[in-house]
């Protein structure tokens, strides 16, 4: 099955991270970008959420995760940066003419990126940063009431910290390694086993498979080849592979290459995007990674989605070419269903713009 897409730009601004919620609560998916959320149906109305700092060709905003941190009914998101050294989240005032404030959860030290997982199944995700430079594997969870709502305030649990010498290093992932149910942490050089408390137990920690410094945030768990296991799903941030990695009954893993010939893979999707009830590995390069300085930074640009055949990954080409053709997915993008047709469209942030793919479902033979 190759699907068409339909291109519509959105902005121009360079913000390397966006989500798709309700910002103003009139039932139709926004799109929030860094400074700036744009309304729905058609995103052509742009409103100003707040000034994020800039240095150099990067904004220190690594993610937008929609949360309803206070518990007012209205979708905050959480952001953080690699300069700025403080893991934040944005609050929704519920007026458009109104700035967001930003609340600091915590002083983390340089952030590469965020993402959410309901670690302990209570059904609020919780907040976990990638901190290459730390020692702690921290994880920030929502207080909340009676009702399950936001208090506006967080927890911090560090359920690992490494040996003096060592560091998170870059990548990280969460997901059920183990095979008892639970959701375990995968960090660059091995993974951490949950306990059945996560907050009170400790985490076991497993090394392998040595999958290096520069792997994607997030590295997906996911069972690749329906065997009942869960294999890994990893790109290269800082150079040329993408790769998934499935382990033996005697726990050996065996890395077997995606696509070698593309660079500078750092978001990755797990989803449906062709309809047909099997999911699909969704990803792209990121513009401009590392400011020009490394292996692939001026190759063409590219967005795909492999789909999974029953031996190996087919690539479907989204887009691709030179910039101002091909496009980029940044470091944080977002699938979502924007106009209720029942398909998840792609949209794609980055130092080359904010660009809408809608998936206009089965091209034609």
């Amino acid at each position: 099955m190759s699907l068409k897409w339909k291109r519509v730009w959105i902005a121009d601004e360079g913000y390397e991270t966006v989500g798709v919620f309700d910002v103003d609560g009139d039932g139709r998916p926004d799109i929030v970008s860094g400074a700036f959320w744009y309304q729905g149906l058609d995103f052509r109305r742009k409103h100003f959420i707040g000034e994020v700092t800039k240095l150099g060709e990067y904004y220190d905003d690594f993610s937008t995760i929609a949360l309803d941190v206070n518990g007012d009914g209205k979708p905050d998101f959480v952001t953080g940066g690699w300069w700025g050294n403080t893991l934040r989240w944005r609050e929704n005032p519920g007026d458009p003419a109104k700035e967001w404030l930003t609340h600091v959860i915590a002083e983390t030290g340089s952030i590469e990126t965020t993402r959410a997982w309901d670690i302990d199944g209570c059904g609020v995700p919780e907040i976990v940063p990638n901190t290459p430079e730390s020692r702690e594997v921290a994880v920030f969870k929502l207080d909340t009431d009676s009702f399950g709502r936001g208090a506006g305030r967080f927890e911090k649990l560090v359920i690992y910290r490494f040996p003096e010498e060592e560091r998170q290093g870059h990548g990280l992932g969460c997901g059920d390694l183990a095979g008892n149910g639970r959701m375990d942490v995968v960090t660059n050089r091995g993974w951490l086993e949950a306990p059945k408390n996560p907050w009170k137990g400790e985490w076991q920690w497993h090394s392998g498979p040595l999958i290096g410094r520069a792997s994607s945030v997030p590295i997906l768990v996911e069972d690749v080849n329906s065997d009942g296991n869960k294999e890994l799903i990893v790109g290269n941030a800082h150079g040329y592979g993408l790769d998934w990695w499935s382990r033996d009954a005697s726990g050996q893993w065996a890395r077997h290459p995606i696509d070698p010939f593309n660079a500078q893979y750092h978001d990755l999707q797990w989803a449906d995007i062709d309809g047909d009830g099997m999911p699909e590995l969704i990803t792209g390069k990121r513009h401009r990674a590392h400011a020009g300085n490394e292996a692939g930074e001026w190759d063409d640009l590219g967005i795909y989605y492999f789909k999974w055949n029953g031996e190996s990954f087919t690539k479907n080409v989204v887009s691709y070419g030179p910039i101002g053709i091909g496009k980029s997915c940044g470091l944080h993008f977002a699938l979502a269903d924007l106009r209720a047709t029942g398909r998840l469209d792609i949209v794609a942030p980055g130092k080359d713009g904010l660009v809408v793919f809608y998936n206009e479902g089965e091209e034609p033979r």
